[in-house]
This record gives C-alpha cells, structure tokens and sequence, in this order.
C-alpha cells in the first residue's frame, strides 16, 4: 500500500431539486477541472423559501483530492 497526501477543498453546489442534486453538482463541476477526487463530507446545507416552499438547496462540502505522485 502506497503513502499519499491528500489535499481538502470547499465546495458548495446548489439545486432546485434537492440536497443529492445540489451535491451531484458541485462534485460534477469540479471534476471537469480536477481529478483524484475521492471522497466528500457535507459541512453546511442551507435552503430558500419562497411562498411557504422550499424553493432552493445550498449544500457545502469539503472535498478531499489525492494528490499525483
């Protein structure tokens, strides 16, 4: 088993849809422009209301990349 160091980043994605969405989001983007992404913890999730409805999700990660060798 190799050693590795690994790097933390913050993300937060947003959704209409739901909290899993607005997490898909966030991790889909990033991984367009970075890789070894391998695992994720929801620090924050905050929401909008509009007319007594959740109109809209906010959910913030930490998102941990391992770095290249």
């Amino acid at each position: 088993m190799s050693n590795h160091v690994y790097k933390m980043i913050e993300l937060t994605g947003s959704s209409s849809t739901s909290i899993e969405d607005a997490v898909q989001r966030a991790i889909g983007k990033a991984s367009d422009t970075l890789h070894n992404l391998n695992w994720f913890e929801i620090v924050d999730t905050r929401g909008h209301i509009e007319g007594g409805k959740v109109a809209h999700w906010q959910v913030t990660l930490k998102v941990g990349m391992r770095l290249d060798e």
